[in-house]
């Protein structure tokens, strides 16, 4: 029996080593594994969830790194098809703490926008709790297709399906599709992860209100009436709209109009990259478990909150002890 099953990007993720230099001045770069789905699939395996991640790779090198890497962790692999005539996915970034991170996605031929419908089949969502999807998978088809045949399969099942808005503008022809294949989604969707920024993405109506600085293709500037959206989001039958505010912890709009605040938790910010992700795996391991909004949220919290004292995403992800010592140490729940 599987507790959770993520789908969407994998990549091979080169991380500048040198500290605080502009991009023309790095040297050298480590190599990890990222994605957002990839990294919360991490994030929850070392929780303790038995976690499967859909996604597909190249007949390459870096797949055969994402691969290994992925099976140290624990996170179940034989669902991920190797994909002919694709190319694993690339990811560099610049680290200039805390939060200019330069960034370039290597996406042409992406093997993981291969996923399609036979793959989903493969699946075994009867005996799987719960579907995680992402956002960015929607971009293009035959993944498009591919999501919204895993949740309605997961639906008709009874399963819980998370989703994360995931929005990478450049991975789009035009950001607003972005919105229009969301709020097509959402009706399939329990609960919805997403940045104030991403909020917004999801109901853009004029490409004039995104601007994206320094390369930072994970973190654009939106304009938008935040509460607005929510609203409107919420009212495409969601149960839950989880809304990340960094620092400030996140907030839990239900369906109710009920609005629960979860504080965040003080600690020295290294590097904000990966924080949405580890922050999705606790509140997903918490909600599993049978807690309340509440303390779930404040369970995605700390572990987003491990996560930016560390340059890094999956492989700085917090293990169950680790978090809960972490929460103890900061007043508990």
């Amino acid at each position: 029996m599987l507790d959770l099953i993520t789908m969407g990007r994998s990549s091979l993720d080169l991380y500048s080593n040198d500290v605080g230099s502009s991009f023309p001045n790095i040297t050298s770069f480590g190599a990890s594994i990222g994605g957002s789905p990839l990294n919360i699939a991490v994030g929850s395996s070392r929780l303790g969830l038995k976690t499967a991640l859909l996604t597909a790779v190249g007949a390459d090198k870096a797949g055969e790194f994402i691969l290994a890497h992925l099976e140290k962790e624990g996170v179940e692999t034989k669902f991920i098809p190797v994909k002919s005539g694709t190319k694993s996915s690339a990811v560099v970034v610049g680290i200039e703490p805390p939060s200019t991170f330069p960034t370039m996605f290597y996406r042409e031929n992406a093997a993981d926008i291969q996923l399609g419908i036979d793959d989903v089949l493969n699946l075994p969502l009867e005996q799987t709790r719960a579907v995680q999807l992402s956002g960015a998978a929607l971009a293009k088809e035959p993944s498009r297709s591919a999501v919204f045949f895993l949740a309605e399969r997961a639906k008709a099942l009874g399963k819980t399906i998370f989703l994360d808005l995931d929005f990478r503008a450049d991975q789009w022809h035009d950001p607003r599709a972005f919105g229009i294949q969301i709020r097509a989604l959402l009706p399939l969707v329990d609960i919805a992860f997403g940045t104030e920024e991403e909020i917004n993405a999801a109901m853009l109506q004029r490409t004039e209100d995104l601007v994206i600085h320094n390369s930072q293709i994970t973190a654009p500037e939106i304009k938008g009436d935040v509460e607005k959206n929510i609203q409107a989001l919420l009212k495409k039958g969601l149960e839950a709209l989880v809304v990340k505010r960094g620092a400030n912890g996140a907030d839990v709009y239900l369906q109710n109009s009920d609005i629960i605040k979860a504080r965040g938790f003080k600690v020295d910010v290294v590097s904000v990259l990966g924080a949405g992700d580890a922050f999705a795996a606790g509140f997903i391991y918490g909600h599993l478990q049978g807690w309340d909004w509440y303390k779930s949220t404040r369970m995605g919290n700390a572990c987003g909150a491990i996560v930016v004292t560390r340059i890094g995403c999956s492989e700085f992800s917090a293990f169950l002890p680790e978090a809960l010592a972490f929460i103890e140490a900061q007043g508990g729940f």
